[in-house]
């Protein structure tokens, strides 16, 4: 994908935004990520220099056909980690939690073989 973490989780909270309003702003994903209103300035002027989102000239973002891919990816990525914890017996906080820093470093190969093993049970 080439981001860097922090990038997949703007990236991924534009993604989960998208779905519960319309059209997002800055300000709403300063707001649900609890960050700085210049940090956010920063991450979404990378995400908009590498072509995974837009912003128009309201300010409302969108994701580019690459940027949707992208974080469709890491939301189901996060989704199956939190499940697959959630039957291991965590908690559902602590599960997302950890979804949200494993989904970052688990390998392709290993996320894959986890997701068939999750749909086989």
């Amino acid at each position: 994908m080439g981001l860097k973490p922090s990038g997949e989780m703007y990236l991924k909270t534009i993604y989960i935004l998208t779905k519960k309003i319309h059209p997002v702003r800055s300000i709403d994903i300063a707001e649900y990520m609890n960050f700085s209103k210049p940090s956010v300035s920063r991450a979404v002027g990378n995400l908009r220099k590498d072509n995974y989102i837009s912003i128009n000239d309201e300010g409302h973002i969108f994701l580019t056909p690459k940027g949707l891919d992208a974080a469709k990816s890491l939301y189901d990525r996060h989704d199956v980690l939190t499940k697959a914890l959630i039957t291991l017996g965590v908690s559902e906080e602590t599960a997302a939690n950890d979804a949200c820093e494993i989904e970052h470093i688990i390998s392709e190969e290993s996320f894959e073989a986890l997701k068939r093993h999750i749909k086989d049970k």
